[in-house]
């Protein structure tokens, strides 16, 4: 009770406060929440209205001006017939490249040896190994470039340059035995190969037969960096294909 509320002179006591009346607009959270839902719907019919009708103006415009359809249309066709046109000879120049790709050896010999293991690499995607890749450096486990030929078969090559050419230091017994004890184990080699500028010891070429493992030497890289014959036309004793080609 409100003690400023004065008392009545006949009983004493104050008369009792009225409540007022909860009006709709008044505790009204559950009303306003209400008007806000409101609110929202209305904008947005509002909004679909005006999108339908930005959309009967364009698409109006557009029947009245349907030259500009066929204008965008015959720009869209031309660009992507020259995009197609492009790519297709990209394409084509890059297959006469690799075709024509020829070394002699007294280029092989000057590279360094990391633009060497490049090189291997580029006359195995000669070849038709198109996911040919150089994967030598620190930790490469005895593999320099991996390739898998249009037969299906998985190559392994290891890459000896010597500046000197035969001059140089002999690939020996050590180097093959590193590339056996990782070409089919870690890497998954059908064909694991040791390909060298220089020279290589006649011990080092009898591992390599007992071992499976091809050698390429200086003769044998002469003849397939100057040629067009595929590297497997060159080895004795490769796998058989993995898979039927048209090549087999």
């Amino acid at each position: 009770m409100n003690p400023r509320t004065p008392r009545s002179r006949v009983t004493g006591r104050r008369p009792a406060v009225r409540q007022r009346p909860r009006g709709p607009g008044r505790p009204g959270r559950p009303g306003r929440r209400r008007q806000r839902a409101e609110d929202r719907l209305i904008g947005l019919l509002i909004a679909a209205v005006l999108v339908v009708g930005l959309v009967v103006v364009v698409v109006n415009w557009l029947l009245a001006h349907w030259w500009i359809l066929a204008v965008v249309a015959v720009l869209a066709v031309s660009a992507g017939g020259a995009w197609l046109y492009q790519r297709r000879q990209r394409a084509r120049w890059e297959a006469v490249r690799a075709h024509g790709l020829r070394y002699g050896l007294a280029q092989l010999d000057a590279l360094h040896h990391a633009r060497f293991e490049d090189v291997v690499r580029d006359l195995m995607h000669r070849d038709g190994c198109r996911d040919a890749v150089r994967v030598g450096g620190g930790g490469d486990l005895g593999a320099d470039v991996k390739a898998t030929d249009p037969y299906g078969r998985r190559w392994v090559i290891q890459c000896k340059h010597r500046r000197d050419g035969l001059a140089g230091s002999a690939v020996g017994t050590p180097d093959l035995q590193v590339l056996n004890g990782t070409a089919r184990q870690v890497h998954g080699a059908d064909v694991a190969v040791i390909v060298t500028n220089g020279r290589v010891t006649a011990p080092a070429v009898a591992f390599a037969g007992q071992q499976r493992l091809h050698v390429v030497d200086r003769h044998t890289l002469g003849v397939w960096a100057s040629g067009s014959r595929p590297l497997w036309e060159l080895l004795r004793a490769v796998p058989p294909p993995r898979r039927a080609t048209a090549l087999s």
